[in-house]
């Protein structure tokens, strides 16, 4: 609807948009290339941030990233993992039929990653998302899929990305054993007032948008409701966009901003 009004030939702060058109803070640059050197060493990785700070924009970007010639993704995503599960939906996306039980499974497993490794040459890299919902026997599992070859080769190169809760109980001592396997933990921070403006002119960018469309003082309401959340800029603007070419405005300012956030977003 309001693509056509104000000439966009994409549509802006969407979920869809290219990886490689993804604003990247200094921040997000840095995680990204520790992922990547994670992935060389086989690592095992932890990063948290608070809900809608870029979680899934880093995992996309990653995942591009990575070298199909060399690395080989597997992803996960289910608030109620099971060990059983978590084998389960790794060999399923290796073409395996998983054995009923855990222990032959898990064996299963490691003789498809030798396997991946010896004869296809790639390297096996794991992105368990929604990390944070993951049970203390998902947890204690993950310190044993670790061991490998007698604690001297990692398997996979491993990610666990999860809201910051998931840190926080990774801090407590009954998971000490598996915090202290962890070799990079990083954490997503919020944008600040100069990055949500470049966030903002990136995705306007995309989009195709050859004038200004959001004015200075409409960015400084943005980021103040969006606390320099990502998804929350996404979720104003848009909203935003939508009253302005219904009420005919090519401008997008902050008393447009503040209306929609009273009618809207309260």
């Amino acid at each position: 609807m309001f693509e056509s009004f104000y000439d966009f030939a994409h549509t802006p702060f969407s979920r869809d948009i290219p990886t490689d058109q993804l604003y990247m803070s200094p921040a997000l640059e840095d995680i990204l290339g520790r992922l990547q050197y994670a992935a060389q060493r086989q690592w095992f990785v932890v990063v948290t941030g608070d809900c809608g700070t870029g979680k899934t924009t880093v995992i996309r970007r990653y995942a591009d990233a990575l070298d199909p010639a060399k690395f080989r993704l597997l992803y996960l995503s289910d608030s109620k993992l099971t060990p059983r599960h978590f084998y389960k939906g790794m060999l399923e996306q290796l073409g395996c039929e998983a054995k009923f039980y855990r222990g032959d499974a898990k064996r299963q497993l490691h003789r498809e990653i030798e396997l991946m490794r010896g004869v296809h040459h790639l390297s096996p890299v794991v992105v368990v998302d929604e990390a944070h919902l993951l049970d203390r026997e998902m947890l204690e599992e993950v310190r044993f899929l670790l061991n490998f070859r007698m604690d001297a080769q990692s398997p996979m190169a491993l990610v666990l990305v999860g809201q910051s809760e998931l840190w926080e109980k990774l801090s407590l001592q009954a998971y000490t054993a598996i915090r202290q396997r962890i070799d990079v933990q990083c954490k997503l921070p919020h944008y600040d007032r100069a990055q949500i403006g470049a966030y903002m002119q990136q995705h306007l960018a995309y989009a195709g948008v050859q004038h200004e469309v959001f004015t200075e003082k409409a960015m400084d309401e943005i980021y103040r409701f969006s606390g320099g959340a990502p998804r929350l800029v996404n979720k104003l603007s848009t909203h935003c966009l939508l009253y302005g070419a219904q009420n005919r405005q090519r401008i997008v300012d902050d008393h447009v901003v503040r209306r929609v956030i009273e009618g809207e977003m309260s």
